[in-house]
């Protein structure tokens, strides 16, 4: 019905009944606190017996725990249990406004579905839709496991247009009091307030279409960029769990004829559009700490590794610096009795956080029992690393103006290099799609 080239779907939402408690419905990505398993405690006991997307996810926390089979064997279960009752309820094809205040900025977003075969994570790929980190394929096949067979997708993924003139998602905010409000509750765990519309409505569809399609003209494109293929949906959040959908339409693809391939519902993904020029969106920098390494000792041989690989690197005990790129990269970092900062010179990365990734990959090499976590927010990395035989290293925030033209240009960033707010900024899911025909 709403043919267009440029891999967006129309899709029929799913979500429970007015009248269900939605701030016990929504749940924050699956991918945060991940080393902080209270907060997944926390929230089912606040969640109790009522209908939850807890129900319908794994935490990472909880990864490749004893118990993670039974889990995944729950959640299809739960899955086609809400589907059965009537928990998930199918709305009229169309898109959802979203609305979404948290830690005092407010921004807005469009639930749609995009076409997984308009996309490919690999550096320097000319696709429509393009990671904009270096995706890490080991972490796709446990994320697969819990997609493969699971009747129902809950999104999570931000991805972020550039349209600085405001012509896809703004006109339908300025409407939203003329739109069928969907929910209206806050969020649990200082996860602020979230507002939800649908639009489904002929004209206001073929509107966003309209406007999506005019930011990939190529005149437009090469006047910003130069001589580059467009670039329309950059991932914002959520570029792994965007993989593994792609991983598993492409499982799914090998089965079917080319007329099955064109209309199964699992080529799609469903994901939440923002504008990366709205001002509600702010870049926060990703932490790192390094677990099973960690005192004078880590931070010395960490220091190594940066000497080998830029220019030449200083250590300073005692005080620390404030987090910044520029010709030197300065690191604030903490360890069990210890803080301090990192200077790097004559960086061979653009930016701190690939000069920090680029050691701390070529430590855990030589150190089989260590591993990294990816941090939000500076008080936990600081906690995290006051604990026996870690550090935590505090990184700059990157510039919204920087994603786009570095992807274009530079293929990709590196990974874990910024986030759309800290962890209780996340998305929470709410929406559901079907994946099964």
């Amino acid at each position: 019905m709403y043919e267009n080239t440029i891999g967006v779907s129309v899709p029929n939402v799913m979500l429970p009944p007015k009248g269900t408690d939605f701030s016990k419905w929504a749940v924050v990505a699956c991918d945060q606190y991940t080393s902080q398993p209270e907060y997944w405690e926390q929230a089912r006991a606040y969640i109790g017996d009522a209908p939850s997307t807890l129900d319908l996810i794994l935490p990472e926390a909880f990864l490749g725990k004893p118990d993670e089979a039974d889990r995944i064997a729950r959640i299809r279960a739960n899955m086609r249990d809400y589907l059965a009752r009537g928990v998930l309820q199918t709305l009229p094809q169309g898109f959802v406004l979203v609305r979404r205040s948290a830690a005092g900025n407010t921004r807005n977003g469009l639930i749609l579905a995009l076409d997984l075969e308009c996309y490919d994570y690999h550096k320097g790929s000319t696709t429509l839709i393009r990671a904009t980190e270096g995706t890490i394929v080991e972490r796709i096949p446990p994320r697969l496991r819990i997609r493969e067979g699971a009747p129902v997708e809950l999104p999570h993924i931000l991805v972020l247009i550039d349209d600085p003139n405001r012509t896809v998602i703004e006109p339908l905010i300025a409407k939203a009091d003329a739109l069928e409000p969907l929910y209206d509750t806050d969020l649990m765990l200082g996860g602020g307030h979230i507002q939800g519309w649908l639009v489904d409505q002929k004209a206001d569809i073929e509107n966003v279409l309209s406007a999506l399609t005019a930011l990939t003209d190529p005149d437009a494109f090469r006047a910003k960029y130069g001589d580059h293929a467009p670039l329309l949906f950059a991932m914002g959040d959520g570029n792994h769990s965007f993989a593994t959908a792609k991983a598993n339409w492409e499982k799914i693809k090998a089965t079917l004829s080319p007329a099955e391939q064109q209309t199964h519902p699992a080529r799609y993904a469903l994901v939440e559009i923002e504008n990366v020029h709205d001002d509600g969106i702010l870049f926060e920098p990703i932490h790192r700490v390094v677990f099973g390494i960690g005192g004078k000792a880590g931070i010395e041989a960490l220091a190594e590794k940066l000497r080998a690989q830029n220019g030449g690197v200083t250590v300073t005990y005692g005080t620390t610096e404030p987090a910044s790129g520029g010709a030197v990269h300065t690191i604030p970092f903490f360890t069990e009795n210890l803080c301090g900062t990192i200077a790097v010179f004559g960086c061979t990365q653009q930016l701190a956080v690939g000069t920090l990734q680029n050691a701390i990959d070529a430590l855990l090499k030589e150190t089989p029992d260590a591993e990294v976590d990816y941090i939000h927010g500076d008080a936990v990395v600081k906690d995290l690393a006051s604990k026996e035989n870690a550090m935590g290293f505090l990184l700059p925030a990157m510039q919204k103006s920087e994603l786009f033209p570095t992807v274009v240009f530079d293929g990709a960033l590196p990974r874990k290099t910024f986030s759309m707010g800290e962890a209780n900024e996340k998305r929470y899911y709410l929406e559901c799609r079907c994946i099964e025909p």
